[in-house]
């Protein structure tokens, strides 16, 4: 009889912590979008405060609040993330429903709010990762799902980035670039002077993915505005950004930051 009162008890015991902490629905919206931004220290404190009054200045254009009514739902969730090495991802904004301009306005607040930081190294895959582990553990239910990942460099640390895009657009993540170009490459640094290549061929994937170059500093905040318009509204992007992967031969290899690092650094 005691054994019968014992089991009842640890039955309504689990009854009520059931109804007192019930699993929140996912909320609907159009694109779970992680903005990640490059910190790493060949960024300049001048290109990392562009790069981010470019984020800024794009999430509360008039482009972008246009964008957002083209889908269903007519809302977005986004994340910004800042990257670095392999162990350097940190969450500057947490997930925010972003409907229309006073949405927008908070998250650009935020975005502003965070003090500017450099951190060592350059790990794009450490960055898909983070990415993708705040796809999968958050409360919305996109459509789609993408990363947004701008950066000035290859790949130099943590796991290969070729097969971590493939893994994560095998999740059903798409991937898109924004490679910097700001800078003639120095034979004394990392840099290399196909960047956009390396993005094309090594870092976007998944349906609709494409890579958006800058150039020049004139042209940041207009790149950063034309690829939020782009993932938001879901549209096919215009000729001159799809990918042109050529085929047969790569054009780059995926593994040659890896390679640029160790000949310089042996580790």
């Amino acid at each position: 009889m005691a054994c019968v009162r014992f089991w009842a008890a640890i039955s309504t015991l689990a009854l009520g912590l059931l109804a007192a902490s019930p699993l929140r629905a996912q909320e609907p919206v159009d694109v779970e979008l992680v903005l990640a931004v490059d910190i790493s220290y060949s960024m300049d404190l001048d290109e990392l405060a562009l790069q981010r009054e470019g984020y800024i200045g794009a999430v509360t254009s008039q482009e972008f609040l246009n964008a957002l009514k083209l889908g269903p739902h007519g809302r977005v969730a986004l994340a910004y993330v800042e990257w670095a090495g392999a162990e350097e991802q940190k969450l500057v904004v947490d997930w925010m429903l972003v409907g229309g301009r006073a949405d927008a306005e908070r998250f650009a607040q935020a975005i502003r709010a965070a003090p500017l930081r450099r951190v060592y190294r350059t790990s794009i895959s450490g960055a898909m990762d983070f990415g993708a582990d705040l796809l999968e553990s958050n409360n919305y239910k996109g459509l789609r799902r993408v990363i947004d990942i701008s950066g000035d460099g290859t790949n130099n640390q943590g796991p290969m980035v070729e097969p971590t895009r493939d893994a994560l657009v095998a999740r059903g993540i798409t991937i898109n670039g924004l490679p910097l170009m700001l800078k003639e490459p120095a034979g004394s640094m990392l840099d290399i002077g196909q960047l956009d290549i390396y993005y094309e061929d090594c870092v976007v994937g998944g349906p609709g993915a494409f890579v958006i170059p800058v150039r020049g500093a004139h042209q940041f905040a207009d790149a950063i505005k034309t690829k939020l318009v782009l993932e938001i509204a879901g549209v096919t992007p215009p000729k001159e950004v799809l990918l042109h992967r050529a085929a047969g031969e790569p054009r780059i290899s995926c593994t040659i930051g890896e390679r640029m690092w160790m000949e310089r650094w042996g580790n």
